[in-house]
């Protein structure tokens, strides 16, 4: 039977009528979500600004190295899955091309261009994951660490779609059952939820810096190349190696303020 032209235009004005309602119901979650005032646990490390440099020059050095990513999936119970479509990745390596194609000429050496570079969520100052997340699974907090509250996370996938840096892997199957070795002392999820690297925010709270960079550091010692620390500290380590040295961040130009500084 057809549509009477009558009939069109009343379905329309009650579609348009429910959009109408709906856009300030979504605009004020985003408004709750941006006025969050998220601060860490009084008994945490009492940085005000916590950020991560890497050498890839010293990390190249170190060539077929995996502690870091090693200590992270380890740590946090990421299971290991094949099917690259479904993998679950908190931190990876890719080619330098890849990460920071936008400064990759035709005069750039090969060497550079094909050298494998550790990537991790960028904590962003200005995250976009959690400006689209619409139940307030994902937080920024005043510290620094971009958050995952999985209880919270309904699978609507919009923060993966959000993220320019490919930092969020959604559990299309049931992780468990891919984890080698259970940590007990930290949770597992569920199918259906996305995760992220949480620059190990567990960890902060007990003053303690994040898996990665203390297997890199009990690895190479004075030659690693994940540093970590407080940008606000002017004495810190990382503060005077910002500070004094030329470093890159990954798609800076997006105006997300990553905080995961990297040299070439």
């Amino acid at each position: 039977m057809g549509t009477s032209r009558r009939d069109f235009l009343k379905a329309a004005g009650f579609t348009a009528l429910g959009a109408s309602g709906a856009a300030p119901v979504i605009a004020a979650g985003t408004a709750r979500a941006q006025s969050l005032t998220r601060r860490p646990a009084p008994e945490a490390m009492q940085g005000k600004h916590w950020a991560l440099f890497l050498d890839s020059e010293r990390c190249a050095r170190h060539e077929d190295c995996h502690a870091c990513m090693d200590a992270c999936h380890g740590i946090h119970n990421v299971p290991h899955i094949e099917d690259h479509e479904e993998e679950i990745k908190w931190i990876w390596k890719d080619h330098a091309e890849h990460v920071f194609h936008e400064s990759v000429s035709e005069h750039t050496s090969d060497e550079l261009k094909h050298r494998e570079v550790p990537v991790l969520c960028n904590h962003c100052d200005n995250p976009p994951c959690v400006r689209v997340c619409p139940t307030q699974a994902t937080w920024k907090r005043d510290d620094g660490p971009v958050m995952m509250d999985q209880h919270r996370c309904i699978g609507c996938r919009y923060c993966v779609v959000g993220c320019p840096y490919g930092a969020r892997s959604f559990n299309f199957q049931d992780p468990r059952p891919h984890i080698d070795e259970v940590n007990r002392s930290f949770p597992t999820r569920t199918k259906g939820v996305v995760e992220k690297c949480t620059l190990c925010a567990e960890r902060l709270s007990r003053e303690q810096i994040p898996a990665c960079v203390e297997a890199c550091q009990g690895l190479h010692g004075e030659d690693a190349p994940l540093v970590f620390g407080d940008l606000n500290d002017p004495e810190s380590r990382i503060r005077q190696i910002v500070g004094s040295s030329w470093t890159v961040r990954r798609k800076a130009e997006l105006g997300t303020r990553p905080q995961v500084y990297y040299s070439l």
